[in-house]
């Protein structure tokens, strides 16, 4: 437990979100960052946790929201980056301009909020503080339809090493690359099946996996510069 807050990136829905509450229960402040109102959030409010509005969809929108989070708290134990952007391949005239929203959600955010908020993690007085990055499962294998999101998750994944040596020993950087982890609400059973077939483990885990990659990551001081996959072994077919 810190008195530092967490703040995870995206942290309205989904993968986001059940991080956000299970540190939560386990005592942890948090902060999230969300894109646009939803319901959800007044839930994550009624529990502590912070929640401050994010466009990263500019340069000037990211300083913007490094700002306001530095208004919120004086220190970080930890920064989450788990916002993302899951848009398929553009064409024409718009394509350039979808993968500039990419580039801007899944690389330039993190690196600027690393780079201005170092000052923030190195405030915490507990001993260890970390950054962690999600990536994907997709960014070994490339993605016929998703080529500017495997792209630019891949440039995330490279950043994880960067920063892993620019802020060691002090900062431990690392990230975690899923495979397909939870169903949408649209998902069918035939989908559902399509998905548990791609790896050896077959099955579709649910967000608590990535909570227990999260853990080990902020537990473990000897850890820095890696990527942990969480896919079921999908390596393997």
């Amino acid at each position: 437990m810190s008195a530092s807050p967490i703040l995870i990136t995206g942290g309205a829905q989904r993968l986001g979100r059940h991080c956000a509450e299970r540190l939560a229960e386990d005592g942890h402040p948090v902060i999230v960052s969300y894109r646009r109102e939803r319901p959800e959030l007044e839930a994550l409010r009624r529990r502590g946790i912070v929640t401050l509005p994010a466009d990263f969809s500019s340069e000037a929108a990211i300083f913007d929201f490094i700002a306001r989070l530095k208004g919120a708290t004086s220190s970080l134990r930890a920064i989450v980056h788990n916002a993302g952007d899951w848009a398929p391949d553009s064409q024409g005239d718009e394509a350039g301009v979808a993968f500039e929203r990419l580039f801007r959600v899944h690389m330039q955010a993190p690196y600027l909020i690393n780079l201005h908020c170092r000052e923030l993690l190195e405030a915490c007085a507990e001993p260890q503080r970390d950054i962690v990055h999600m990536t994907d499962y997709v960014v070994q294998k490339g993605s016929k339809q998703h080529a500017a999101y495997a792209a630019t998750k891949a440039g995330l994944a490279n950043l994880t090493l960067s920063f892993a040596a620019m802020y060691a020993p002090r900062i431990q950087v690392n990230a975690i690359a899923p495979a397909l982890i939870m169903l949408g609400e649209s998902d069918d059973d035939a989908y559902a099946e399509k998905a548990r077939a791609k790896s050896v483990m077959e099955m579709v885990p649910g967000p608590g996996v990535i909570y227990q990659s999260l853990r080990y990551l902020l537990d473990n001081r000897y850890v820095t510069g890696i990527t942990l996959p969480v896919d079921g072994g999908r390596h393997l077919r």
